[in-house]
């Protein structure tokens, strides 16, 4: 794909960057960011947050440019509140409720936890999803940039300006009002999303712990630089007293303790988000951070900090496309205050790394869209094979060629495979009707395709086990499918000639027709036959009931009720001795 050629949003994107690097810094390592802070799950809506920028920085890497993609991990933010959802926390004990108000990097991790904090358990998982996502960051922890006091020149600017920082964000406070008003929610191009989702949506931004943050206003004057007290340890302080020559800094908190330190020396305090945001553009020099709907309506973070970042700390606010939402089909709403949030690396349990991709790079940032957790995932695999079939025919478009490269690889190489691709939702009926014993998958894989037999369970992992995975996370245990263990001698004593022929030629041609694709003409064939005509006829209104009628029969008989996985596999799973024995009286 030829640099500058613009058939998709990340080429175009990348052009963009690219040019405005060269202007802004030339010669210097092109830098993406995204930001996220592990108050709690991080799921697949922040995941946008990260795989925008990468997309972007990797098709710069892969053009030959010095990149950098930065990962701002958010831990030195507030515990806002005790989230819903998480193993082994009531979220009313008001002993979790206590640390409200604390650096995430200061709260217990949750119960069981082997890691240090609250913000260190919530980061792990994350850390490990992008490893397997081939996302290649450098992290950036704000609790050690600001206690090791990285940040005090910045401090310090924006205490000395915090006049000019109160006057610029006062021309945005009645439009923060304005924005806070009831009403409907910016329209997003893409699938349109249900009530649920919207209601999601808007607990999705309110929950990211930025929007609604205060902006240092206090009855005393206005004071960016927000402390955490030494006493209780949490940030309910107001600074009353600032000198810019000594720079001594005076605050209380509600807790009662008062204190007074030197702000050239104290570093146990941050900057109030609206003045944290564009300092950190203009520190690192990002040329290129998306950010949701919560940050880009007037007066919200993203458009004051362009007039802070430009006016007070010297630099330029980044190119910032807004992503829209990211839904759920089939499990719990994207609402962090709902619990039970679907993470990356519950999409990963279900899903190769390179589907989770090719669903963020192929919709535009601007464009809603639905990660799969219940059947729809079975069609999303089916989209996504036949993708990779045009890719490897050489008749794919240029767009779909270049989302496929972007999913399946990296600048870095590859993303792992599976050699041999059966399709997702034959692997996931094949771990249904077994329950998950290997040496039945075994068979029945290998009698899929006697011609080119699957030896080894290793030629269709990893996309097995996650197939395996979707069935039993997300699979009702009543939808779950059970051979019966004997035949249904009521419901077969109660059938009629014809239906008994039906039966007599399914076993009569089992041996013979012994493969998917066989077991396929065979099912559709009989109600045909008996019709007397070929079994290659093509089916009518009428022989399609008849079809169906046969179909519901052979579910009954062989797993109780009416439906089920498609009859060919069920067939095999339950191996041609057991059908004929359940099928025969």
């Amino acid at each position: 794909m030829a640099a500058g050629s613009d058939v998709d949003w990340v080429n175009r994107f990348a052009d963009e960057v690219i040019a405005e690097a060269e202007r802004r810094a030339p010669g210097k390592p092109i830098v993406c960011a995204s930001g996220l802070s592990p108050s709690g799950p991080i799921h697949l809506g922040n995941l946008r947050e990260v795989m925008t920028p990468h997309l972007v920085a990797d098709e710069i890497r892969r053009r030959g440019h010095d990149v950098v993609h930065i990962i701002s991990w958010d831990d030195f933010d507030r515990y806002r509140k005790v989230p819903k959802g998480i193993a082994g926390i009531d979220p009313e004990d008001p002993a979790w409720q206590a640390h409200i108000g604390k650096p995430l990097t200061r709260v217990p991790a949750p119960p069981g936890s082997e890691h240090s904090s609250w913000a260190a358990h919530f980061k792990a998982a994350m850390i490990e999803s992008l490893a397997e996502l081939g996302v290649e960051y450098r992290g950036i922890s704000q609790t050690e940039m600001y206690t090791s006091g990285a940040y005090r020149d910045q401090v310090l600017l924006a205490m000395r300006e915090r006049g000019r920082i109160d006057a610029i964000l006062d021309r945005y406070r009645t439009k923060d009002r304005d924005a806070a008003a009831p009403k409907k929610g910016p329209k997003q191009q893409g699938p349109k999303l249900d009530e649920a989702d919207e209601a999601a949506a808007a607990e999705a931004a309110e929950g990211s712990g930025a929007a609604d943050e205060d902006d240092g206003a206090t009855a005393g004057g206005y004071y960016p630089f927000k402390p955490f007290c030494a006493d209780c340890g949490k940030d309910f302080t107001t600074v009353v007293a600032y000198d810019d020559e000594s720079t001594e800094l005076t605050y209380t908190c509600v807790c009662g303790h008062t204190a007074t330190v030197l702000l050239n020396e104290f570093t146990d305090g941050k900057l109030v988000w609206k003045v944290d945001w564009p300092m950190r553009w203009a520190y690192e020099g990002v040329v290129f951070e998306p950010s949701g709907v919560d940050h880009q309506s007037p007066g919200s973070s993203f458009v004051v900090g362009g007039q802070i970042v430009a006016e007070i700390f010297g630099g330029e606010r980044p190119i910032g496309p807004m992503y829209a939402f990211v839904g759920i089909s089939g499990q719990a709403k994207m609402s962090s205050s709902k619990g039970g949030v679907p993470t990356p690396g519950d999409a990963l349990g279900i899903m190769e790394p390179a589907l989770l991709r090719w669903l963020y790079a192929r919709r535009r940032p601007n464009q809603s869209f639905k990660v799969a957790f219940d059947q729809e995932i079975q069609r999303l695999y089916d989209e996504w094979d036949a993708l990779e079939k045009r890719i490897a025919a050489g008749t794919a478009n240029e767009v779909d060629a270049a989302v496929h490269a972007r999913s399946a690889t990296t600048a870095a190489g590859p993303l792992p495979v599976t050699p041999r691709p059966v399709a997702y939702r034959m692997l996931a009926s094949v771990a249904d009707i077994t329950t998950g014993d290997e040496t039945q998958m075994l068979r029945i894989l290998h009698d899929l395709d006697p011609e080119s037999p699957v030896r080894s369970l290793a030629e269709v992992r990893p996309r097995l086990d996650r197939a395996a995975t979707w069935v039993a996370t997300q699979v009702p245990a009543e939808q779950r499918t059970r051979l019966r263990d004997e035949p249904d001698l009521d419901l077969i004593k109660s059938l009629d000639d014809t239906q008994r022929e039906s039966l007599r030629l399914l076993v009569a041609g089992l041996d013979e027709h012994w493969s998917l694709e066989g077991l396929t003409t065979l099912v559709y064939g009989v109600p045909k036959v008996l019709a007397g005509l070929p079994p290659d006829t093509k089916p009518t209104p009428e022989l399609k009931v008849a079809q169906r009628t046969f179909f519901a029969l052979l579910y009954h008989l062989l797993v109780g009720r009416d439906t089920g996985p498609r009859l060919p596999t069920l067939l095999l799973a339950a191996g041609a001795d057991r059908v004929r024995r359940l099928l025969s009286a």
